[in-house]
């Protein structure tokens, strides 16, 4: 008559068990798909913003209207247009930050184009994550069929380019989105946009080519 209150009793501490296994939070998401999530979380949205570094070589770049466009988003891709307007208020469509998920991290690659739509002799560059990074901040080296693509169009200052995209995800307080281009030391150079997520647009139309 014993027997069967300890077999409900080893029953009962069976699915206790079961049930707080159950419940155990899975473990917390790597920076790298922190820092997906928050760049997918402005999906179909647009926001202004221009150029914060000084450089003379961006002279030209220098007070111009800027916005960032995270215009397609899948689980592996994310196309970021970028425009800038130009002097006589028209905009130059031609780029596109293209972001995707490798099987050892993420990858950023600039798609240029022309105004016909038809690709530039310099286009589809950039390089994969340097390490896990951060949930907000992620450098891309630049790759070797960057560097061969680079040396073959004579840009051989670009063959130690390292990109670096920062994102804070919707919501967060004075959020913002920066791409930035630097290079291996000796090199200071410094090129840095920003943009405010505190100024939404209407979405821009399409890149070009697209």
């Amino acid at each position: 008559m014993t027997i069967a209150p300890r077999a409900a009793l080893l029953a009962l501490v069976s699915a206790l068990a079961l049930a707080g296994c159950a419940t155990v939070p899975a473990p917390a998401s790597s920076p790298q798909d922190a820092f997906w999530q928050a760049l997918s979380s402005h999906c179909g949205k647009a926001y202004a913003g221009g150029l914060v570094s000084t450089q003379e070589a961006d002279a030209d770049m220098r007070g111009k209207a800027m916005a960032m466009h995270v215009r397609t988003c899948s689980a592996d891709r994310i196309e970021v247009p970028f425009h800038v307007q130009q002097a006589d208020g028209t905009w130059d469509r031609s780029r596109t930050w293209v972001f995707t998920r490798t099987p050892d991290g993420l990858r950023l690659k600039h798609d240029h184009r022309h105004a016909d739509g038809s690709h530039d002799a310099v286009t589809m560059y950039g390089g994969d994550t340097a390490g896990e990074g951060t949930a907000r901040a992620q450098d891309f080296p630049v790759d070797a069929e960057s560097i061969a693509l680079f040396e073959r169009e004579g840009l051989n200052v670009s063959v130690t380019n390292v990109w670096r995209v920062e994102v804070d995800p919707a919501g967060a307080r004075q959020g913002k989105f920066a791409y930035q281009l630097t290079r291996r030391p000796p090199s200071d150079r410094l090129f840095r946009v920003e943009f405010d997520f505190a100024r939404p647009i209407a979405p821009p139309l399409a890149p070009w080519g697209h």
